[in-house]
């Protein structure tokens, strides 16, 4: 564990002990080949899958306001895809492009964080490598090291392990330690559970499994709280940099039960479905700021010391929130 991977920039120290709930946001970007691709995600009003030069613009504009963090997903085109993701950690995908690009233009000024997992690069959309149907969990763990390399080359500043395969967190460490990757951070879904409100983010990110489901490695929502504090004391002492609850609304209580016994940073992340419920049901834009704004003190109430949001850009803009 290296604690000063959290200061290690001011962007970092800003985003993780910032005095400000804006400093806490975290934007979630989808990123797509191709140029000028700039589509309308349904169902997630005001946030589109984007080619990496309009994806530079766009943060752009954000960076202007004080929006400084941001996660790219990769949304893979099909033909690249295979049965371990081998294509997600070619360097030259646009999600590495954009990477560089960013850290170029605005080096210890931005936050970076970038998805890593299989279900975007494989053909049958399960988080890990397949075995007779079922996710073998250390080669999948090898196939994400393999991944979280190439995010950490491109010059990332947390890989985020959304996987879920159990010893992910302590191989990546290890290997970043091996490689010179000291200030490189792991931000680790540590408390992901199998949820049905990640729909529209599976839309965007075309990420569906084929076949079955993914409750064989993420929690079961009708777990206790136990369960959940060890998921995250285990990510902590294995070398995460931060832990995240994911989804966060329906599990406000297990962010406060987390919160009060871990010492790394807490994240959470305000899902699609959360963030679709909420720009869909009320045309009022006024109202719907309302609603932004208590959804998000209600995180930061009950712990969380990071919030990744859809609502971010739109917080920040309007004021919503200080």
């Amino acid at each position: 564990m290296r604690l000063r991977i959290n200061r290690f920039t001011s962007a970092r120290r800003n985003l993780i002990f910032g005095n400000t709930m804006k400093s806490s946001l975290v934007q979630p970007h989808f990123v797509v080949s191709g140029e000028n691709v700039d589509l309308q995600i349904s169902g997630m009003p005001g946030i589109n899958r984007q080619s990496v030069d309009v994806l530079i613009k766009t943060i752009g504009k954000d960076m202007k306001i004080g929006l400084k963090s941001h996660m790219l997903f990769l949304v893979m085109d099909d033909y690249h895809r295979d049965s371990n993701a081998s294509h997600a950690s070619d360097p030259n995908t646009p999600l590495h492009t954009a990477v560089r690009l960013l850290k170029e233009e605005y080096g210890d000024e931005i936050v970076i964080m970038t998805d890593v997992c299989l279900c975007t690069g494989t053909d049958h959309g399960h988080c890990g490598v397949l075995v007779d149907n079922k996710i073998e969990n250390d080669q999948s763990v090898n196939e994400l090291i393999r991944i979280a390399i190439s995010h950490a080359e491109a010059g990332v500043d947390y890989v985020a392990a959304s996987d879920m395969m159990d010893g992910r967190v302590k191989a990546m460490r290890e290997k970043f330690e091996e490689l010179g990757f000291h200030s490189t951070g792991i931000l680790s879904y540590s408390v992901k559970y199998a949820s049905s409100f990640y729909g529209p983010f599976r839309e965007a990110a075309e990420s569906s499994p084929k076949f079955g489901d993914r409750r064989s490695h993420q929690m079961d929502f009708r777990s206790g709280y136990d369960e959940a504090i060890m998921e995250a004391k285990i990510d902590q002492e294995e070398g995460a940099d931060i832990l995240m609850i994911k989804p966060g609304l329906p599990y406000l209580d297990v962010i406060r039960k987390v919160s009060d016994e871990v010492t790394r940073p807490l994240a959470v992340y305000n899902v699609s479905g959360e963030y679709a419920m909420v720009m869909n049901s009320n045309p009022n834009p006024d109202e719907r700021g309302k609603m932004i704004t208590e959804i998000l003190q209600s995180f930061t109430r009950a712990g969380a010391d990071v919030i990744v949001t859809y609502h971010a850009r739109e917080a920040i803009q309007k004021e919503l929130i200080e």
